[in-house]
């Protein structure tokens, strides 16, 4: 619930307006792929390559502007950044809605990312904002994550209605009326952030950062279908390479750069980023093979689909509630490590599911898989600790890392048979485990 005692009626309603943008992101997380099918047999796609753009688009973007839209905010002001990305986000999903082609809604899944990469940052610095108090402001974030387990388990149910009962253009036409709805409130409710007229914007580095996950990304989905040693697929990891050391070059020299890499000789904080890398190419990977799987080789309905995921995406949230109580009792490492061996357990039985349907093993595995999730507030609190004052910071750069794992989770893993992609998935989480353990 949004309501929290002790609370004004303006803060409810600010708060319930920077939740419902942050609602928007993870709800398109798992609304989108029950729709895939729909969309490719819509605009007669062949594989799975252009689908996987539909996902990675997206993905791409929120995770390469992050980092600047959070600059932004604090030169411009966060509601101002907020309003912004909400008004990105909507427009870009009516564009989706009423794409004429797979290249059309690719783009507009581009602009949708890169909306998304707004509302994230400066809904975190308006709650920071508007409570100012300590408790009332840990309370304010527990709802603020708790949007992101409704979303995860809403967004199956959401999709295989929209597809099922009307068409897939409504899983995006429904981001409309949440988001004009999240910018009056936000614009009647939320007082704007203080403004540091002094913070630069890495324009270099955005360029270079975004054309080098985007090169990279697109070598994953190419070697899916061309093989890794086809000509456009090495071309695409060269580019993504050169692109990648220019970045390096560019960062070391700027006054600002969008990705400060003095953070990351912190060990404890880049185990945090590499483990929430490795979190999200699990976890995005293994979403969009399953909802794919379902419907092409179990030949299940869009909404049957939806329903057998909502145990795992309902478990997914419900332990990411769960997992908070834990760090705070025995500390980061625990809920970690088991949530990397339930990952690692459930994308082992699911990678041995039958080709025929096997709904209950399917379930029973799905929900063990979804107990990963116990070590997503955990390794936030651990790259949050380990640079104490520069909370902000810590928070883009881990969130910048768990977006490019997921890029490139749904690129690997989406281009590979079930089986083998979910076996990549478990190796992941035992690379997570072995690194939680290691760092003591």
């Amino acid at each position: 619930m949004i309501a929290e005692p002790g609370t004004s009626a303006p803060s409810k309603l600010a708060l319930a307006a920077v939740c419902l943008g942050f609602f928007m992101i993870t709800l398109d997380a798992t609304i989108v792929n029950l729709a895939l099918p729909a969309i490719g047999a819509d605009f007669a796609v062949p594989g799975t390559a252009s689908l996987q753009w539909v996902v990675d688009s997206y993905t791409i973007t929120l995770a390469a502007f992050l980092l600047t839209w959070g600059s932004a905010g604090d030169r411009w002001g966060a509601r101002k950044v907020f309003e912004t990305g909400t008004a990105l986000f909507v427009l870009a999903s009516a564009a989706c809605a009423a794409a004429p082609s797979e290249f059309w809604l690719i783009a507009a899944r581009a602009v949708q990312g890169a909306g998304a990469a707004a509302l994230l940052p400066s809904s975190l610095a308006l709650i920071a904002h508007q409570f100012p108090d300590a408790g009332a402001r840990a309370r304010a974030l527990g709802v603020w994550g708790g949007m992101s387990g409704l979303g995860l388990a809403a967004g199956p149910v959401l999709g295989g209605l929209a597809v099922g009962l009307a068409d897939w253009r409504l899983v995006f036409a429904i981001n409309v009326p949440v988001g004009l709805l999240a910018i009056v409130l936000t614009r009647r409710t939320v007082t704007e952030t203080p403004k540091l007229a002094r913070t630069r914007i890495d324009w270099a580095g955005q360029l270079l950062g975004t054309s080098a996950l985007a090169c990279l990304v697109a070598g994953f989905i190419e070697s899916g279908h061309a093989g890794w040693t086809a000509a456009p697929t090495l071309s695409l990891f060269g580019a993504g390479l050169a692109a990648t050391l220019l970045f390096v070059v560019v960062e070391r020299r700027v006054l600002v750069p969008v990705l400060p890499f003095a953070v990351l000789r912190n060990p404890t904080f880049a185990v945090a980023s590499v483990i929430g890398w490795l979190f999200n190419f699990g976890l995005y990977g293994t979403l969009f093979c399953l909802a794919l799987f379902l419907q092409r080789s179990w030949e299940l309905r869009p909404l049957e689909a939806g329903l057998v995921l909502v145990p795992l995406t309902l478990v997914v949230g419900l332990n990411a509630f769960f997992s908070g109580r834990l760090t705070g009792r025995f500390g980061a490492r625990a809920p970690i490590i088991a949530g990397a061996l339930a990952g690692l357990a459930g994308s082992a039985g699911l990678a041995l599911l039958p080709g025929e349907r096997a709904i209950v093993p399917l379930i029973v595995a799905s929900v063990v898989f979804g107990c990963c999730s116990l070590a997503m507030p955990a390794m936030t609190s651990m790259a949050m600790n380990a640079l104490p004052g520069r909370a902000g910071l810590a928070a883009g750069v881990l969130n910048a890392a768990r977006q490019t794992g997921g890029a490139v989770g749904v690129a690997l893993v989406g281009g590979l048979l079930p089986g083998t992609g979910l076996w990549l998935v478990a190796t992941g989480y035992a690379l997570i485990a072995a690194l939680a353990v290691a760092r003591r």
